[in-house]
């Protein structure tokens, strides 16, 4: 059975008591701050750098229409996935770091597909390396090595069908990803 959600009778789902609730910045109380989004939360916080830039990073990777206040265990696997990115994103960089994502652009608009993949493409031109499991052909086409599955999907699959950068990939005929490829280099 789905999780049941009962409004409390004392805050009224604000979850905090009257007192906190007295408590105002810039005319919010903490209830009317985590139901902002990322996108008005970073327009609100503009003036508090080490807010602001947090929040950036995280409207940066797509997920600007996501609550403040948002319970982490309704987020889809690519959120939670752009979320781990974000926060990577928000640290100084090594130039020495592994990234493996699965699937990071399920549900994603092409929009949201074109920003992710120059975020990707930052982190790798500053020296970060990326292994990707992705259907995705704008970001399939953008990568410097793919590494082909099949010929199937599931049982169907498991065996490695081609290799190589995107143009070799789209000549090689039993690669499902390299036909569809073809159409698009």
């Amino acid at each position: 059975l789905p999780d049941v959600y009962v409004e409390c009778d004392v805050c009224h789902g604000k979850r905090y008591n009257r007192e906190a609730l007295e408590i105002l910045y810039k005319g919010k109380t903490i209830s009317d701050v985590l139901e902002m989004t990322i996108d008005e939360a970073t327009e609100f916080f503009e003036n508090i750098p080490a807010i602001y830039r947090k929040l950036k990073t995280i409207q940066e990777v797509g997920l600007g229409y996501i609550k403040l206040g948002q319970p982490a265990t309704t987020f889809s696997g690519g959120e939670a996935q752009r979320i781990k990115l974000a926060t990577e994103l928000a640290r100084a960089s090594t130039g020495k770091t592994m990234y493996i994502l699965d699937e990071p652009t399920t549900g994603l608009h092409n929009a949201d597909v074109k920003r992710l993949l120059s975020i990707l493409n930052r982190l790798v031109d500053a020296g970060n390396s990326m292994v990707i499991i992705e259907h995705n052909l704008d970001m399939v086409k953008s990568a410097d090595w793919l590494i082909d599955m099949g010929p199937e999907g599931g049982a169907g699959g498991g065996t490695v069908v081609a290799t190589g950068t995107p143009e070799q990939v789209s000549k090689v005929e039993k690669s499902w990803t390299g036909k569809y490829l073809k159409n698009i280099l």
